[in-house]
């Protein structure tokens, strides 16, 4: 695996990350009718990387994690076209469900970094 994919790799846990972490503070509300307040700046912040990840994905990645990068490009950018005060919570937890579940495909898709050995372990 190049420094280049490795620095990708990174990137993408570091999104799914922080979708997770968004997705698990409306949790709580998930069953609420009301709208759901997603803070627009942080989700267009995390939607600008994820785009530049996936330009960045085309020459490092095989054309199948590309995709999947891809993909939840465009169900980011779908969100935050509906976001604030449109979707109800339980909706917008969905939604970012769609964006990790492309995310976590991509992920798996990439090689692993192969585990650093040590003089004094054993294999």
């Amino acid at each position: 695996m190049t420094s280049e994919q490795r620095q990708l790799r990174q990137t993408l846990v570091f999104l799914r990350t922080s979708f997770e972490a968004v997705q698990h503070s409306i949790a709580v509300r998930r069953d609420d009718p009301l709208p759901c307040w997603l803070d627009t700046t942080m989700l267009s912040m995390l939607a600008r990387e994820l785009n530049r990840c996936s330009q960045e994905a085309k020459p490092l990645l095989t054309p199948q994690a590309a995709e999947q990068i891809f993909l939840a490009s465009q169900q980011c950018e779908l969100l935050l076209k509906q976001c604030p005060g449109v979707l109800s919570s339980a909706v917008c937890y969905r939604q970012l469900a769609a964006i990790m579940l492309p995310l976590t495909s991509a992920i798996g898709q990439v090689d692993t970094p192969a585990r650093r050995r040590w003089p004094w372990q054993r294999e």
